[in-house]
């Protein structure tokens, strides 16, 4: 039996939310954005007129001033949004038990057995959907109906706002196949560089190529796209209850000041290495290889990974490992803007990547020194909270600053 999936995105979320207590703004061009004053300031979400102009989510709000001098600005209510969340989701729980959100705004139904009950149709529950969110909520929502989940994505994507887009197993090639790469599921900007050395640009060209050729530019992934451009997804909703393993846990930092120091460098590094080994620790994980990621002040990014020797989630380790890679990457006196730490290939124990003395401790007697002293902080932290204590290297007027990203 083919599958019935629906993806539901709600139209504009963020600036929808807002405007359903600033209805006299509904015709106006209107942005939800962080701080104006910020350097970090960028635009969360825009309404309809606004995208008539061209503003654009995550560019800068001078950039979408620059296109709309008249945007009215609006302030992100965050907890708000959750709500609204939360509430969707739970309308969401009526039509079927499997619904797996995709990040506050967007949800995959799986509705394969339950839409006989509701109009016998993938569309007419998509409608029913639709309709319920508008009569309860006053928000629109855009849904795709398919057989997979990448497919109801580009669905939802396909036409806004409020609309529902049928990809079915007798139209898809003519649908998908035209859009480019990139509005596909994981086809990031380094998979489109790739690929587009080939000649790639739109899904379908993907799709009519050798598997071989894909995976062997980009591995595993490059096999799971092309699988993807010929509607061969088998992953299945998820229901909300149900946890997809951590991949990875990292944290990113905006400066108000650029860092052009190796020291400056440092401070921000340990900060990050300190955020990201305590959550590691706090979801019993240990990485086996990190990251790093560079942004300039005219946002050209620099990313660099290593594996390490041994897994670990103690803050000194990921430090020294993300500064090796800082050191490669960074020319000196280079300003940095934006600053990431990254931990990759997450397990739940100690695994070593390295030949070791068989009579050898598990576990050098530094490193557990070194485990005592971060679980020492992580209780401290616990009780009297987060800025209770910090290493001594991240202290200072760099770090200090307003906001993260």
């Amino acid at each position: 039996m083919e599958r019935v999936i629906l993806h539901c995105d709600l139209n504009s979320f963020y600036a929808s939310v807002e405007l359903l207590s600033r209805p006299e703004l509904r015709t106006l061009p209107v942005a939800v954005c962080g701080d104006p004053e910020s350097r970090k300031g960028i635009i969360l979400a825009k309404n309809e007129p606004a995208k008539a102009f061209g503003v654009k989510t995550a560019e800068t709000i001078w950039q979408a001033r620059r296109k709309c001098p008249d945007l009215i600005l609006l302030p992100p209510h965050h907890k708000q949004y959750q709500a609204f969340s939360r509430v969707v989701n739970e309308l969401y729980g009526r039509y079927t038990d499997l619904v797996e959100p995709f990040g506050i705004d967007e949800s995959w139904l799986d509705i394969t057995g339950s839409m006989h009950l509701f109009g016998g149709s993938g569309e007419a529950v998509a409608d029913a959907i639709r309709a319920q969110i508008k009569k309860e909520l006053g928000l629109t929502l855009s849904v795709g109906v398919s057989f997979n989940k990448v497919f109801a994505k580009l669905g939802s994507d396909y036409k806004k706002p409020d609309a529902t887009t049928v990809i079915s197993p007798e139209n898809w090639r003519e649908i998908v196949w035209p859009l480019p790469l990139g509005d596909m599921l994981f086809a990031g900007p380094a998979a489109r560089r790739a690929l587009g050395q080939y000649g790639v640009r739109t899904i379908g060209n993907l799709a009519v190529l050798e598997p071989g050729l894909p995976e062997q530019l980009l591995g595993k992934l490059g096999r799971q796209l092309w699988e993807y451009a010929n509607g061969m997804d088998r992953s299945p909703v998820r229901p909300q209850h149900e946890k997809e393993p951590v991949k990875s846990v990292g944290n990113s930092y905006t400066f108000r000041e650029d860092l052009t120091t190796r020291r400056q460098l440092r401070q921000g590094a340990s900060m990050l290495c300190d955020s990201v080994a305590g959550r590691l620790r706090a979801q019993g994980l240990y990485c086996g290889a990190v990251a790093v990621g560079l942004k300039d002040p005219s946002f050209r990014s620099i990313s660099r990974q290593k594996h390490l020797h041994h897994s670990t989630h103690l803050r000194g380790e990921l430090l020294e490992a993300a500064m090796e890679l800082i050191d490669k990457a960074w020319k000196p006196n280079s300003p940095v803007r934006l600053l990431s730490i990254t931990a990759l290939a997450l397990t739940d124990s100690l695994e070593t990547y390295e030949q070791t003395d068989l009579f050898a401790p598990q576990q050098p007697a530094e490193d557990l020194k070194r485990e005592r002293l971060e679980q020492a902080v992580d209780i401290i932290r616990k009780k009297y909270g987060g800025d209770a204590i910090s290493y001594g290297e991240t202290v200072g007027h760099v770090v200090h600053r307003e906001g993260g990203e």
